[in-house]
């Protein structure tokens, strides 16, 4: 049976998300270490499990109940332009999957081309209810949005810079052209407010990308929101001709029964495949955010917001209105989950993803159709790492499980969440 009952898990979120907004909305100055000095070591036991149970008396425990063993999550989130449960499976392929991304998809030369206008703005984006932080954004939003191609795809992005400082697009990709390198020394540079340029980069190789603003100072302006996640999904036509680029084997191990193994694995990674449709895939982007601008993050998160995918408002049985802004990730245990996940926190030089209950498979860069880390349940990544996870509840009981960043100070801070099972 799952840990916690749901009422308990909106216990635990509730705590600290209030504790959270309250020292950062009453202080703008607060640092992470007074943050943290606000919360006690509430994050520590509940993490293990071992939150307030129901009924608790925490006097007769020995305990102060405001310091220990909750976690929280109050109210919900009124800023309704950015929904980070829409976000989790938001693929943009070129056929008009967002109406703020203004894109297309056609051939030319025999290539596909996906086409996408991408545009810097100042804005504002909420990182907890009732607090926001002051961000530079592609196309309004923090992550900007995620784009999808196809190995060997032309992904053409017209960018515009609407913004007050001069920003750039850098592609995490194996780019074989300079002038689209999207840095300060190369092709067109910086781009001033007003300026625009048109990057054209070559999906390569299949995997789990990102792009980011090469201005600088460059950590300000990834710190600031200028990031997003580009997934290439592999060929399978190309992997079936060159399956040694897809494993660790040598060719001379290639037998036949592997080569369509891997190609197999292909088509369930590829969105134009009708294997694609038995896989759940979502995008998760770890972020932080310094709300004083002091080099310290204050809250963190997966795609934003602070506790978006914790528990609130409940009925005990897990079900959810529609319109509600902070929910669990529902998952279908008779699929399988597939997580692509990209660090882009800057300040801290790590950051991690943790699983309650359940071990999965890793596939650093998701470069390899094999995962490189089976069977982990912790992993890490560096500042602009990324990889893709795959998760099979289909022997779990219905119910929740958490996930978090295994430096607990960031779960504590924002970076907590729960899948819930069905």
């Amino acid at each position: 049976m799952p840990s916690m009952t749901y009422s308990r898990a909106r216990e635990l979120t509730e705590r600290l998300e209030e504790r959270l907004t309250d020292s950062i909305a009453s202080d703008l100055t607060a640092t992470r270490r007074a943050v943290l000095g606000g919360l006690g070591l509430a994050g520590g036991a509940a993490l293990a499990g071992v939150g307030r149970a129901d009924g608790h008396d925490a006097a007769a425990a020995g305990h102060d109940d405001d310091s220990h063993g909750n976690f929280g999550a109050v109210g919900e989130y009124r800023d309704l332009d950015f929904d980070p449960h829409d976000y989790l499976t938001r693929f943009n392929t070129g056929r008009g999957e967002s109406d703020n991304v203004p894109q297309d998809v056609y051939e030319e030369d025999g290539r596909t081309v996906r086409e996408f206008t991408l545009t810097a703005v100042d804005t504002t984006v909420t990182i907890a209810p009732g607090i926001e932080f002051s961000a530079w954004a592609y196309n309004g939003q923090v992550p900007g949005p995620t784009l999808r191609a196809v190995e060997g795809d032309l992904i053409r992005v017209h960018f515009e810079n609407l913004g007050r400082h001069a920003h750039t697009i850098h592609p995490h990709l194996r780019n074989l052209d300079p002038a689209m390198d999207g840095v300060p020394t190369n092709g067109p540079g910086v781009l001033d407010t007003g300026e625009s340029y048109t990057y054209e980069w070559i999906a390569q190789p299949a995997g789990c990308h990102f792009y980011h603003c090469h201005s600088l100072p460059l950590k300000e302006h990834i710190h600031r929101g200028l990031y997003g996640a580009i997934i290439v999904d592999p060929d399978p036509e190309r992997v079936a001709e060159h399956p040694a680029d897809y494993c660790d084997f040598h060719p001379s191990q290639i037998t036949d029964d592997l080569r369509a193994d891997l190609v197999a694995e292909a088509e369930t990674r590829n969105h134009e495949s009708d294997a694609n449709d038995d896989v759940n895939e979502m995008v998760m982007v770890m972020n932080g955010f310094d709300t004083n601008f002091d080099g310290d993050n204050e809250v963190y998160a997966v795609n934003t917001r602070a506790f978006a995918y914790g528990v609130g408002e409940t009925d005990g049985e897990g079900n959810w209105q529609a319109g509600e802004t902070k929910r669990p990730i529902q998952v279908d245990r008779t699929r399988r989950q597939r997580v692509y996940l990209i660090n882009t926190i800057e300040f801290d030089p790590i950051n991690s993803f943790h699983t309650h209950s359940q071990f999965f498979d890793y596939y650093d860069h998701g470069t390899t159709l094999y995962p490189t880390h089976p069977t982990v349940d912790t992993i890490m990544q560096c500042q602009a790492q990324r990889g893709i996870i795959e998760l099979d509840y289909s022997t779990h009981d219905p119910g929740l499980y958490m996930f978090h960043a295994h430096q607990s100070e960031f779960a504590e801070l924002g970076w907590m969440s729960f899948f819930e099972v069905i």
